[in-house]
């Protein structure tokens, strides 16, 4: 079963988050809850599979220092906010969150997005889909025209070895492709280390639609 940590500083939004997870279809376990990101450091919760996130826990500002030390530590974290700007949502993605939900998106797509970092399959809520549809920042590496195309075959491949047969590659040449343009990423600071990252990255880009994918 599916388990996560929810932290946020509204008990009612808790409360129905938990009725959520419970009737899901499989049911997601909530390990445990509060108001601060401890829970997601302590026994329980450092065991969950997904963080889900309250970016505003304070009157300081958006959580990225919390959210950026559990992205490096290697933990899924579903954002799930009141914030509903563009900025925000993708310096979450940039930080390396692995989606962003609004709280006014409701049950369907927070459940559809803790299964979907639970099991690492990329999925993109429709505020999210809005923000990288209209994102025109200039930190976005240059892809070689193999590049693009590797990266766009192994979206839609259930795996690298797919990938090789269908371009007529090795898997290791595959593999070389697909590091590079996570190096390129990493040089504009735009980290993708998942799959779900590149994805991000690339619809953030131009590179692929969201109904495309």
């Amino acid at each position: 079963m599916t388990s996560i940590v929810v932290v946020d500083d509204h008990p009612a939004v808790i409360a129905g988050v938990k009725a959520w997870c419970q009737a899901a279809d499989p049911p997601i376990e909530v390990l445990d809850s509060g108001p601060s990101v401890s829970v997601a450091w302590l026994d329980p919760g450092d065991r969950a599979d997904v963080v889900v996130l309250d970016l505003q826990l304070d009157i300081t500002g958006p959580a990225y220092g919390d959210l950026k030390r559990l992205v490096d530590a290697g933990r899924q974290v579903v954002v799930y906010t009141m914030r509903e700007d563009r900025e925000t949502a993708l310096t979450c993605l940039d930080i390396g969150a692995f989606t962003y939900l609004t709280k006014a998106e409701g049950e369907d797509h927070l459940v559809a997005a803790i299964h979907a970092a639970a099991s690492n399959t990329p999925y993109t809520p429709p505020a999210l889909s809005g923000a990288l549809g209209t994102d025109t920042r200039a930190n976005r590496p240059k892809l070689t025209q193999r590049q693009i195309d590797v990266l766009l075959e192994w979206f839609h491949c259930e795996s690298k070895e797919m990938v090789a047969q269908k371009l007529n590659l090795t898997v290791s040449t595959v593999n070389g492709y697909l590091d590079r343009v996570r190096v390129k990423y990493a040089n504009v600071g735009r980290e993708a280390p998942t799959k779900a990252a590149l994805v991000a990255r690339a619809i953030q880009d131009g590179i692929v639609r969201v109904d495309e994918l």
